[in-house]
């Protein structure tokens, strides 16, 4: 009988000690899939051949700080924009960090938390170039020779056809190639958005090529988005974690660092 017990015994402390060690370790993290944004430095800036790194990769890591619950992936694999928005709107991949806000997204996907930061956009233009632009109206004035560079798919092609009279060019998917085209003559100017627009002239060597034109053109907020498919509860655990990123300054931080 006795022995029966300490069996008993034996297999209700096992039980115990298994349970005591299932509680100890952390919940399963819920994957959220997302990708790098090609041509959207500095959000997504490659690193060398395998790594990613950026504003938005920061804030990324920083959500999984405060909500471990989170974990992101496919962030270290790059993606055209086109193709990142279309694979979010067809429930593919679950957010994307730092969109601007049109009309037309709000219907395809869901803006959520507070702006994660602001951005400027300027003109840039080739360095013998002396230009002077402080309205939109400078620039209707310089047709024939007034075709705007921007990148394909990206929200300055919205707030230039807001403004209307503005010839644009929209056939290039990235800011290298739309540098390359402004100073082989092939537009007067590219419409590009900062912060990172002297990071950009720096990585790509054309410095002393393109100069950007001290006037904002046009400036807009930036906001985290997910799929309209990704459940409730995962959204407000994100916005959470982003408001509390606002609360304590980091969102700031992480802006500095980058501009």
């Amino acid at each position: 009988m006795a022995g029966q017990h300490s069996g008993w015994n034996r297999l209700l402390g096992a039980a115990c000690c298994a349970l005591g060690l299932a509680a100890a370790l952390p919940a399963q993290a819920i994957e959220l899939r997302t990708a790098a944004q090609e041509g959207t430095e500095p959000k997504f800036v490659a690193d060398g051949k395998d790594r990613v790194t950026g504003l938005c990769i920061d804030i990324l890591r920083a959500v999984e700080q405060i909500e471990p619950t989170l974990r992101f992936v496919g962030d270290q694999r790059w993606k055209p924009l086109i193709r990142a928005f279309s694979e979010l709107e067809t429930g593919q991949q679950d957010v994307q960090c730092a969109m601007q806000r049109t009309a037309e997204r709000e219907r395809r996907f869901h803006y959520l938390g507070p702006a994660l930061y602001t951005i400027e956009y300027h003109f840039l233009a080739r360095a013998q170039d002396t230009i002077s632009i402080t309205q939109w109206d400078d620039v209707r004035r310089l047709a024939p020779d007034n075709i705007v560079l921007i990148n394909r798919g990206f929200a300055a092609g919205d707030v230039l056809a807001r403004l209307g009279g503005i010839e644009v060019d929209a056939n290039s998917t990235n800011p290298q190639l739309n540098l390359q085209k402004l100073i082989a003559g092939r537009g007067r100017l590219f419409f590009h958005r900062g912060p990172g627009l002297q990071r950009l002239l720096a990585s790509t060597g054309t410095v002393d090529k393109v100069r950007i034109l001290p006037q904002v053109m046009y400036s807009a907020k930036l906001y985290f988005v997910t799929s309209k498919k990704l459940a409730t509860f995962i959204t407000d655990r994100l916005e959470r974690a982003l408001f509390q990123l606002e609360k304590n300054g980091e969102l700031e931080r992480l802006m500095r660092k980058w501009d």
